[in-house]
C-alpha cells in the first residue's frame, strides 16, 4: 500500500485537486483501450492536457511488452517545488528533462550525447547531465533541480546557462514524437505540445515503496488514490494518428 500521508504532504493544495470526474476513474478509463471508444479516449486526453496546463502530474504508461513502466509527467514550465519533491521521494529520483529542440539549440546548451554509441535496449537518448551554472547549491534539492530546468528551457538559454555533470538528466525526443518512437520521452513532449506549452516536460519513473518498479496495476492504484489522469502511449499514438 502506498504511503498516502507521506505523498499528500508533498503536494500543494492545487496539485491534489481532482483530475478526473467521479464517473471516470483512471482504472476504468485505461481498461477501455484507445481504439475501442473514441469518446473515452477524448476524455482521457482532455483530462491529461488540462493537468499539464495546471501543473498537475499525469501518469503515462508505456506498452506492456516494452518497458512496462509508468512515469509521472509534468510540463517543464509549470513545475512547482512541491511536485519536484514528490517526484524525488515517490519515484526513482532520476529526474529527466525531455526536450525536442532544434539541433543548434541542443548544441548551444552543450547537450552532448551521454555516449558516442547508444547501445541501450530502447535507444533512450540521454545527454550529459546538467546543473544550472548559477543559483544552485549542490544541485540535488528540489529547488535546485527546478532552477536547473528553468535555466535550460529559458528562451535565451545558451552555453553559459548550464554546466555538466549535474543532477538533471536531459532526454532528447524524436521529432516525430510517439509516431516515431513509442517512448515516455516522446509521449511527455507530445503532451506538452498538445497542451499548447513549450516542448519540454519532466518525467520520473514511478516506483513501489519496496523499491520495485510500479507496473500497470500499481500505477493505476496510485493514480486512482490521488485522482491523477492516466494515459497510455497507445492513447497518444491513436490520438496523433487522428489529429496529427
Amino acid at each position: 500500500m502506498l504511503n498516502q500521508e507521506r505523498f499528500m504532504s508533498s503536494f500543494s493544495t492545487e496539485a491534489i485537486a481532482p483530475a478526473v470526474s467521479a464517473d471516470a476513474n483512471p482504472s476504468a478509463a485505461v481498461a477501455t483501450m484507445a481504439g475501442a471508444d473514441p469518446r473515452a479516449l477524448a476524455l482521457r486526453i482532455d483530462q491529461a492536457l488540462q493537468a499539464m496546463r495546471e501543473g498537475r502530474p499525469v501518469v503515462l504508461l508505456d506498452d506492456d511488452d516494452r518497458e512496462n513502466e509508468a512515469d509521472l509527467i509534468l510540463a517543464a514550465e509549470r513545475l512547482t517545488q512541491a511536485n519536484m519533491a514528490m517526484m524525488i521521494r515517490e519515484c526513482s529520483g532520476i529526474v529527466c528533462l525531455c526536450l525536442c529542440l532544434p539541433t543548434d539549440k541542443v548544441r548551444s546548451l552543450g547537450l552532448r550525447p551521454m555516449v558516442e554509441h547508444n547501445r541501450s535496449q530502447y535507444g533512450t537518448a540521454f545527454t550529459v547531465s546538467i546543473e544550472a551554472r548559477e543559483g544552485v547549491s549542490t544541485g540535488v534539492s528540489a529547488a535546485d533541480r527546478i532552477t536547473t530546468i528553468r535555466a535550460a528551457i529559458a528562451e535565451d538559454a545558451g552555453a553559459d546557462a548550464v554546466v555538466s555533470p549535474g543532477h538533471v538528466f536531459p532526454l532528447v525526443a524524436r521529432d516525430g514524437g510517439v509516431l516515431e518512437r513509442r517512448g515516455h520521452t516522446e509521449g511527455s513532449v507530445d503532451l506538452a505540445r498538445m497542451a499548447g506549452l513549450s516542448p519540454a516536460a519532466v518525467l520520473c519513473e514511478l516506483m513501489n515503496p519496496d523499491g520495485t518498479m510500479a507496473r500497470r496495476a500499481q500505477a493505476l492504484a496510485f493514480a486512482e488514490m490521488y485522482r491523477l489522469p492516466v494515459l497510455t502511449i497507445e492513447d497518444l499514438v491513436a490520438w496523433r494518428r487522428l489529429h496529427g
